[in-house]
């Protein structure tokens, strides 16, 4: 009691102090106003928080390599040198035809350049790369640089004219202010070709090989350093560099018996071109240079749209009429618009909330609760960018979940001081001893809101990334809250006095107060013999609420409501991946680029044309075609994107050797990806492919599932060489026979130079009328070290095989991923529950040695919901605790906790209500619910306690406590779920990820006042009618 008491005095000395003082409050006031307002201007704006997971990349070219030499000699090296640094997560590596890369997921704890330093000294010490691969490239990915919008650079002219319009556009848009970051996409490697027939090469004893090593000897400048003379220094330069096909065509080569000079350009075709690799860029069916524009640092989207859109006028203005340019997928557009509709919602909930407050209170009193909103949001913002929080689509959704929330405090602070008013203290001493009074119970629930949402701050992975701005901005705004129901609202109600009201203000007036009288008659005459009904059946009440309570989460534990990781976020494009055979030829590659593309346009003349699609762009890289079909923006689409991408994949229909597709129409978004992901791993790899094939058959089986994916490709068709005996006893040796080999068909590189600021390099090879056959392979004429020259067919055994496409490996061992898309998404969980129970078991008896896990969405979810798991538990300790401390009681916690489980009641059957499944998002609004349901009966027992200390029995403090505060409860709740009601019944499928947590929160506050105002008494009658119990008991035994 002592201490309680203790505590009182020192809250009482603060608020009276305040109160007393009335330069300090406004001025408090006046500063977070103010200074909130300023902040604003100062803090970044993005649609999403930075929700990539930072990794470090290792990636080795090894050009002309298989994707096994690959694994091999770059691959393996890369994982054996980096096993052993501190702070790696997980270790994923690709070895493709020609390259491998090696990523390093970072622990979160770990500091991402330590780590990256680590292994940049690691792979330094590999010395078994082998004389062909290329420098290591090691980076690191944090996120930083964010896409703002794509354009292409598109018209019918040739590939090196769209590549110098493209780089012209680049250097214009880098050189507008608050334009940092431009990239072209889509682009060629330019090099100089130098095409050596091999009767050339026979007629001077030549090989390619040494072709490009005498290029390379002579289009360098050397320097020779300075001399020294009477008039100065000198610097001497020895100039042989060349730059285009005709510079290096002069290049001399050899000198003939008889004194003549043989050029480069006399043996060979020499020309400038682009790097013979199967790839290429449309948009609207015209080459095509696809260019993004991307922020860096606090560039906010709409600055850097603008600045690109002012530096595409005017490059324009000089622009050849061939060309043109389409800008799509602007993010300052998509900021615009999903900012407008938050903004709208927080409107909307405000309006609400400010009903409310006019009906149930003083207009007065109505009015200073209603500047506790603007107050802590705008006070938030002094503190927000210390946190490095952003203006962005969750913070404003944060916002939203706290706009009803955040009045509860001043509401039970504003009405105990009116309360006082009316047991007849002035307005001074109402003030004082009205606000101390409720000023332990309101700084416990504000605390036990902070504890609810503070487990959303560790949950890992991409999601927390994303969600961990939730908590920071709602604890900021319930601390400065606090402030400002104790020390600020108190010093305002104590000096507003009351003045002679105009007509208007009489009118409305009067209003209030009749709604006001009404409102009470109806809790005596309807609340008070109902709760006085329940109280006398406490044992019957107690027990229908209970047993509804066990229902109701078993039918959701059941798995028929479905559990998913989050709704798909609408995206304003439309992306679609078909892969084909490795090795398919390119004619037939834009064959099919030209049918996707048909079949976008088909839908979009049958749906409004031009009022849904803007432009269609695709590459094609190797086997791969990829096509993004920009939308028009949300409100002037006649279809969403989900229902554009399902007419896409029915008009494109069947297509002949197609080994997989996907259609996305959640592209860049949080949770985009397939909504199931199996990883499969072994060291046999033949085994691995066909369990793969039976996982992927197995899982066709499941209603609803599309777009499945084995993972198996058939790889290019190989040819093996292996030497035989009589080209080791020509003197030949592998090395020798390879580098031939090399130089004839993927080409000798004789050196590597920037030209401008492009990469250019010189390739020496054979005219593509030599190399475009088996025969032509067979017959490649290989020099021996007598300078003869004999057939490959003769000197090696030659056998047909096929390659890998590419070889995936995760933490050391290959892996398989087999993927599909779910619909409807929440159908996802009942799927892995069969594969764990059934399919899965049943593959590793087949194919013993195999392992299995999930990847992508899955890993995700069971990360999440075992953090999730992990932070509800402590919450509710120290919830418990938290409690246990203004009660001083062990057993009245768990009566105010009961709200918790009812209050998940009330969210399960919000989310039928509202047609939604549970989600991850639903776990989260979970989790904070349990802090924000237990603060009304916090209210009500800790004002039955004070009852019971003057003296009341149980019964009539409880019935007491639950009729005197039936309307704060009442109100709180109504103003919670206003602020939150708009977000709820949104129908925009932009904010579709986002209201389930709305749901989970407004849903279950609504049920929760209902237990509270009628189990919660009950339940403290039953635990004393227990003690009482106890007590006789123990009487009787003494």
């Amino acid at each position: 009691m002592s201490s309680a008491r203790d505590n009182k005095t020192v809250m009482g000395g603060m608020i009276a102090w305040m109160v007393h003082n009335r330069v300090t409050p406004n001025l408090m006031m006046f500063v977070l106003l103010i200074g909130g307002l300023f902040c604003t201007t100062l803090i970044k704006q993005e649609v999403y928080p930075q929700f990539a997971v930072p990794y470090v990349s290792v990636s080795v070219a090894y050009p002309g390599a298989t994707p096994e030499q690959v694994e091999q000699n770059i691959v393996l090296a890369v994982e054996s040198k980096a096993q052993d640094v501190d702070g790696i997560r997980e270790t994923t590596a690709t070895a493709s035809e020609g390259s491998g890369t090696v990523t390093f997921k970072i622990n979160e704890s770990a500091n991402l350049q330590t780590v990256y330093q680590d292994i940049q000294q690691a792979v330094s010490q590999i010395t078994t790369f082998p004389a062909n691969a290329e420098q290591p490239v090691i980076s690191t990915f944090t996120g930083g640089d964010r896409a703002v919008l794509d354009m292409q650079l598109y018209g019918n002219v040739s590939q090196t004219a769209l590549r110098a319009y493209a780089e012209q556009v680049r250097d214009r848009l880098l050189q507008a202010p608050n334009i940092t970051s431009v990239a072209l996409e889509g682009t060629q490697t330019f090099t100089v070709n130098i095409e050596v027939p091999q009767e050339r090469l026979r007629a001077y004893n030549l090989t390619l090989p040494e072709i490009g090593d005498r290029v390379a000897q002579a289009a360098v400048d050397v320097g020779g350093g300075e001399v020294d003379t009477d008039s100065g220094q000198i610097l001497l330069r020895l100039k042989g560099r060349r730059d285009r096909a005709d510079e290096f065509a002069r290049i001399p080569i050899l000198t003939t018996a008889d004194g003549t000079v043989i050029r480069l350009g006399d043996i060979a075709k020499v020309t400038d071109g682009f790097l013979d690799t199967n790839k290429a860029a449309t948009y609207n069916g015209m080459p095509s240079i696809g260019i993004g524009v991307s922020r860096v640092g606090d560039q906010t989207p709409t600055e850097v749209s603008e600045a690109a859109r002012a530096a595409m006028k005017e490059v324009a203005q000089t622009m050849p009429p061939q060309l043109h340019y389409a800008i799509n997928g602007d993010q300052s557009q998509v900021y615009d618009q999903r900012l407008q509709l938050l903004l709208k919602n927080a409107v909307m909930g405000l309006g609400l909330v400010l009903l409310v407050l006019a009906l149930f209170l003083d207009l007065k009193l109505a009015f200073w609760v209603t500047v506790g909103i603007p107050t802590s949001f705008l006070g938030a913002f002094l503190i927000l960018p210390l946190t490095g929080t952003t203006i962005n689509m969750i913070s404003m959704f944060a916002f939203i979940v706290a706009l009803g929330i955040v009045v509860d405090d001043a509401i039970v602070a504003g009405e105990n001081v009116y309360e006082a008013r009316e047991r007849g203290a002035g307005l001074t001493e109402a003030a004082i001893v009205g606000a101390r009074e409720v000023a332990l119970p309101i700084t416990f629930s504000i605390l036990t809101n902070i504890v609810a949402f503070a487990p959303l701050l560790f949950v890992p992975g991409f999601l927390g990334n994303i969600f961990a701005t939730i908590p920071i901005v709602v604890i900021t705004v319930f601390v400065i809250s606090w402030v400002e129901a104790m020390l600020i609202m108190p010093a305002h109600l104590a000096h507003s006095r009351n003045r002679q009201r105009n007509r208007i203000s009489r009118f409305i007036y009067d209003r209030q107060q009749r709604f006001s009288r009404g409102f009470s008659t109806l809790v005596a005459k309807r609340y008070q013999p109902f709760a006085s009904l329940m109280l006398r059946y406490r044992y019957l009440t107690a027990a229908v609420g209970l047993a509804s309570l066990i229902l109701v989460l078993a039918w959701a534990a059941s798995g028929r409501l479905g559990f998913s990781l989050m709704p798909k976020v609408e995206s304003d494009r439309s992306e679609a991946t078909l892969t084909m055979p490795y090795g398919t030829p390119m004619a037939r590659m834009s064959e099919l680029r030209k049918k996707l593309e048909d079949a976008a346009d088909a839908v979009a003349a049958d749906n409004g044309g031009d009022q849904l699609l803007e432009g269609v762009f695709a590459t094609v890289e190797a086997n791969e075609l990829s096509m993004r079909a920009y939308l028009t923006p949300a409100g002037v689409r006649p279809i969403s994107t989900a229902q554009f991408s399902k007419a896409w994949r029915a008009e494109l229909g069947d297509v002949p050797g197609l080994q997989s597709s996907q259609f996305q129409s959640d592209a860049g978004g949080p949770g985009a990806g397939k909504d199931l992901t199996v990883e499969l791993s072994a060291r046999d790899t033949d085994m691995l492919n066909r369990a793969a094939e039976t996982l992927a058959n197995r899982i066709a089986t499941f209603s609803g599932v599309y777009d499945i994916d084995p993972g198996v490709a058939r790889g290019k068709q190989q040819l093996s060489f292996t030497l035989n005996d009589q080209g080791r006893s020509l003197g030949l040796s592998n090395q020798a026979v390879g580098a031939q080999v090399r130089a004839a068909f993927y080409g000798d590189e004789a050196l590597r130079q920037l030209r401008g600021s492009n990469e250019v390099r010189v390739m020496v090879q054979l005219p593509e009328a030599e190399r475009d056959s088996r025969s032509a392979v067979r017959n490649l004429l290989i020099r021996t070290p007598d300078n003869t020259y004999v057939p490959l067919g003769q000197i090696a055994d030659i056998e047909p095989t096929n390659a890998f496409t590419t070889i995936q490996r995760n933490d050391g061992q290959r892996t398989i991923q087999v993927t599909a898309n779910v619909t409807p998404r929440s159908a996802t969980n009942r799927i892995m529950n069969t594969l764990n129970s059934e399919i899965l078991p049943e593959l590793k008896a087949q194919y013993p040695g195999l392992s299995t896990g999930y990847d992508g969405i899955q890993e995700d979810v069971t990360d999440s919901v075992n953090a999730i798991f992990a932070g509800f538990v402590i919450s509710m300790v120290l919830i418990y605790i938290l409690l246990a401390i203004p009660f001083r009681s062990y057993v009245q916690p768990a009566i105010v906790m009961l709200a918790i489980p009812f209050g998940v009641v009330g969210a399960i059957i919000g989310h039928v209500i509202m047609g939604y499944s549970l989600s991850v998002i639903s776990l989260f609004g979970l989790v904070a619910l349990a802090g924000v349901v237990v603060n009304d009966s916090l209210v009500l027992i800790y004002y039955a306690n004070t009852l019971r200390d003057e003296g009341k029995t149980a019964v009539e403090a409880v019935r007491l406590a639950a009729v005197r505060r039936f309307r704060p409860i009442v109100l709180t709740t109504l103003t919670t779920f206003g602020g939150l009601a708009p977000m709820i019944f949104e129908t925009s499928l932009q904010a579709r990820f986002m209201i389930p947590m709305a749901i989970s929160l407004g849903f279950g506050i609504v049920f929760a006042t209902g237990i509270t105002l009628g189990l919660v008494p009950c339940f403290y009658v039953i635990v004393e009618d227990m003690k009482a119990g106890l007590a006789r008991l123990l009487g009787r035994a003494s």
